[in-house]
């Protein structure tokens, strides 16, 4: 992701803003980019079957999919490609995806429409606002943040989304035993998210103290990352289990 101005367009069609009201670090920088015509209809077609609302409030995920089931979280999940082939690899599980980007929610439910998925539900707010005021306590079994917002520069590494307290958070919203799965192609980001992680209360390292992931089999490659490995770029994995 880039900063970029903030859109001139109604930032959501789903009836409220993803934009937290709250103070803290924002999950995501609002870009500029309009919807598809494929997007808008498979949006208008299919936002009130698959999306959820912070009007909502707490919800029961046995209620919202209709079963008991492993129940994952991706925040931030782009355009949604991966969100989808991790749900239909894996239909006896359910997804909850996170993504304020309006460009991003229709092509994940273009994809769903697609491929005929009944596993996924998307918020298209804030991921403060779900962590905080739509997931009950030890609900997900696991977390995924793949290639976060860097925020490169120095002076900007307090913007970064995994930082102590978030994680912290979304240890609460993981039951114990539960994953939380992070992925960057940038260096100095994956060495920020190991040491937070690897000073985080709570969490122990998959891998053994202060080792890198190999790329788990269930995460899909993005065109992004296939690109950057071309170029030779890195991509590093961190998986931490929630221990208490």
């Amino acid at each position: 992701m880039t900063e970029q101005n903030e859109p001139k367009q109604n930032p959501s069609q789903a009836g409220e803003s993803p934009v937290t009201t709250r103070r803290g670090v924002r999950s995501f920088v609002l870009r500029q980019g309009r919807m598809t015509e494929g997007q808008k209809k498979a949006f208008d077609r299919g936002w009130a079957k698959y999306g959820l609302s912070r009007e909502d409030g707490m919800i029961d995920p046995r209620e919202v999919f209709g079963r008991d089931a492993m129940l994952n979280l991706e925040i931030g999940f782009g355009m949604g490609q991966s969100l989808a082939e991790m749900a239909e690899a894996a239909p006896e599980q359910d997804f909850i995806g996170v993504e304020v980007h309006l460009p991003g929610v229709g092509a994940l439910l273009k994809e769903i429409e697609h491929r005929g998925l009944e596993n996924i539900r998307i918020y298209n707010i804030d991921a403060n606002d779900v962590i905080d005021l739509c997931l009950p306590d030890a609900c997900l079994d696991r977390v995924m943040v793949f290639f976060p917002d860097p925020w490169p520069k120095k002076k900007h590494h307090k913007r970064r989304l995994i930082q102590p307290g978030f994680v912290q958070r979304l240890r609460h919203k993981l039951r114990v035993g539960g994953l939380l799965h992070l992925a960057t192609d940038w260096e100095n980001y994956a060495e920020h998210m190991m040491e937070v992680m690897s000073e985080a209360e709570g969490f122990a390292n998959t891998q053994g103290p202060g080792q890198f992931s190999p790329r788990p089999e269930d995460r899909p490659v993005t065109k992004f990352e296939q690109r950057g490995e071309r170029l030779g770029h890195g991509v590093w994995d961190l998986l931490f289990r929630r221990t208490n």
